[in-house]
C-alpha cells in the first residue's frame, strides 16, 4: 500500500472512530499523525508539529475567549432581550429574530455550536409557549448560526480563508459571508413556508386586529420558566452534557392563546426576558466588539490578536466578570481543528492531496467532480464536525482548482455552503442541541424530522449550489 493510501485510510478511521465512540476526533488525528509519520514516513516529532496551524490556534481562543467574556458578562443575553421585546406581539417574527442573533454571534465569532447552545434554549421555550413548530424555530436558528459562520471575524470564515490563503488559491471572503448568508437567508424562507410559517402570519394579524390601532393591553404572566435545560452537545469524539440557557416555557395564559404578545410582567423579578439595567460592562464590550469588527475589516487586522487583545482589555476592566472564561474557552473545537489540520499538513507534505486531487481531474467532467467533492463534504459533515471537513476537504479540492477547469472562488463558495447547511442534521452538533430543547412530546418527531430534512439536503444542496456558484464561472 502506497503512503498516500496510507494517509487515507488513516484519516477514515479517525472519522470513523470519532463517530461510533466516545473518543475525540482532534485527539485522534494528533495521534494518527505520530503514529504515521514516525512509523510510515520517517519523520520526527518536530517535523510533525511543523503542521501545527498557529495562526488558526490563535484565532480560535482569541475569539472565543472574547466571547465567553460577553457571555459571562450578560451582554449577550441583553441582546437577545433587546431583540425578542423589539418584536412586540408579532410572533410570525420571533423565529426571525432568533435567526438573526445566532447570525450575529457567529459573524462576530462565536463557535456555531456554542452559538445554537445559547439560543435553542430560548428559541424552543417560545416555540412551546406561543404554539411555533419546532422544526421552524430549530432549522432558523441553525441556519441563522450557518448564514453568520463565514464572515471573515467567524470560525468557519477563518478556517476557509486560511485554507485558501496558504494554497494560494484566489479568494472572495466577502463574497464567501455574502453567498453563505444569502443562500441560509432563501433557505430559510423555504423553512419558514414549509412549517408553519404563513399560520404565525395569520396568527399576528388576527392579534393586531383584535388589539385595535392602540395595540391593546399586553396579558401579564411570568413567561418563559427559569428552569434549566440540559442539553445533549453531541460534539466530535462523545456526548457532553451541558446546562444551560432558558427552559421550555410554561403554557400561555389564560386568553392570550397562541397570539400573545411576547411582554412579560415586569414585576417577574425571575423573569428572563425582564430587561435588565445596561452596566460598564455592556457598553465596554460592545465597545470591544465593535473595535474587533471595525479593526478586522476596515484596516485588516488580525482578527485572533485583535479579539485576544479586547478579551485582555475587558479582563482589566472587570477581572471579576471575565474569571470564568478562560475555562469556557471552545477547547474541544480548538483541540479538534488544530489536530486535524496538523493531519492534513502530514498528507500534503507526502504528497497526497496532491495525488487525490489528481484523480479527481481524471473524471474528464470538471462539473460533476467538483459535485462529488461537494457531496462528499455534505454527507461526512452530517455526521462529523463541520470545522473539520472545511480544514479537510479544501486542501483535497486544490490540485483539483489549480486545474483551472471550474473557478477556485464559486468552488470553495459551494463546498462551504454544501458542508455547512447539513449542520441541521441530528447527528450533527446543532441538531443535536435543537433536538434535546425541544419539547419532552414533540422530541421523537423534531429527530425525524431534522433526520429527513438533514439528508435531503445532503443530496440537494451540493447540487444546488453548484449550479448557482460553480457553473457560471465554468461556463
Amino acid at each position: 500500500m502506497s503512503i498516500q493510501l496510507v494517509t487515507i485510510v488513516a484519516l477514515a478511521l479517525v472519522f470513523l472512530i470519532a463517530t461510533v465512540l466516545p473518543v475525540h476526533m482532534g485527539a485522534l488525528a494528533f495521534v494518527a499523525a505520530f503514529i504515521v509519520g514516525t512509523v510510515f514516513v520517517g519523520e520526527d516529532t518536530d517535523d510533525i508539529v511543523a503542521g501545527f496551524p498557529g495562526d488558526l490556534f490563535i484565532i480560535l481562543v482569541g475569539v472565543t475567549l472574547l466571547f465567553a467574556i460577553a457571555k459571562g458578562n450578560g451582554t449577550v443575553d441583553r441582546l437577545v432581550q433587546l431583540a425578542v421585546r423589539a418584536v412586540g406581539g408579532r410572533i410570525a417574527l420571533i423565529p426571525w429574530v432568533m435567526f438573526g442573533v445566532t447570525a450575529v454571534m457567529t459573524a462576530f465569532g462565536a463557535v456555531v455550536p456554542a452559538a445554537v447552545a445559547i439560543i435553542a434554549p430560548i428559541g424552543m421555550g417560545f416555540a412551546l409557549r406561543y404554539r411555533i413548530n419546532p422544526m421552524l424555530m430549530g432549522l432558523l436558528i441553525i441556519n441563522g448560526a450557518s448564514a453568520g459562520g463565514f464572515s471573515p471575524m467567524s470560525i468557519f470564515g477563518s478556517i476557509t480563508n486560511g485554507v485558501v490563503e496558504r494554497n494560494n488559491l484566489p479568494g472572495n471572503p466577502v463574497l464567501l459571508f455574502a453567498s453563505s448568508f444569502v443562500f441560509n437567508l432563501v433557505l430559510s424562507v423555504v423553512v419558514f413556508l414549509l412549517f408553519g410559517g404563513r399560520e404565525l402570519m395569520r396568527r399576528s394579524a388576527q392579534m393586531a386586529s383584535d388589539t385595535g390601532p392602540t395595540g391593546g393591553t399586553a396579558p401579564t404572566g411570568r413567561g418563559i420558566s427559569t428552569e434549566p435545560v440540559t442539553a445533549v452537545v453531541a460534539g466530535s469524539g462523545g456526548t457532553a452534557v451541558a446546562t444551560g440557557g432558558t427552559g421550555a416555557g410554561a403554557p400561555a395564559p389564560s386568553g392570550a392563546g397562541g397570539g400573545a404578545p411576547v411582554a412579560t410582567d415586569p414585576a417577574a423579578d425571575d423573569d428572563p426576558m425582564r430587561l435588565q439595567p445596561l452596566t460598564r460592562d455592556h457598553v465596554f464590550t460592545l465597545i470591544g466588539l465593535a473595535a474587533l469588527a471595525v479593526g478586522a475589516l476596515a484596516f485588516g487586522l488580525d482578527v485572533g490578536f485583535t479579539a485576544l487583545t479586547v478579551a485582555a482589555v475587558l479582563s482589566l476592566i472587570s477581572p471579576t466578570s471575565a474569571k470564568a472564561a478562560v475555562g469556557q474557552v471552545a477547547w474541544p473545537t480548538v483541540l479538534l481543528i488544530c489536530g486535524i489540520v496538523t493531519f492534513v499538513s502530514l498528507m500534503e507534505r507526502v504528497g497526497t492531496i496532491d495525488w487525490l486531487g489528481n484523480l479527481v481531474t481524471r473524471i474528464g467532467a470538471p462539473l460533476l467532480a467538483a459535485i462529488i467533492i461537494c457531496l462528499i463534504g455534505g454527507i461526512v459533515s452530517a455526521f462529523a464536525s463541520t470545522t473539520g471537513i472545511l480544514g479537510a476537504l479544501i486542501p483535497l479540492a486544490v490540485p483539483f482548482l489549480l486545474a483551472g477547469e471550474v473557478g477556485a472562488v464559486g468552488m470553495i463558495i459551494a463546498l462551504a455552503i454544501s458542508s455547512s447547511v447539513v449542520d441541521s442534521s441530528p447527528f450533527s452538533t446543532s441538531g443535536a442541541l435543537v433536538v434535546a430543547n425541544s419539547p419532552d412530546e414533540e422530541n421523537e418527531k423534531v429527530f425525524r424530522g431534522l433526520m429527513i430534512w438533514g439528508f435531503s439536503m445532503c443530496a440537494l444542496v451540493p447540487l444546488v449550489s453548484c449550479l448557482l456558484f460553480v457553473v457560471p464561472g465554468w461556463l
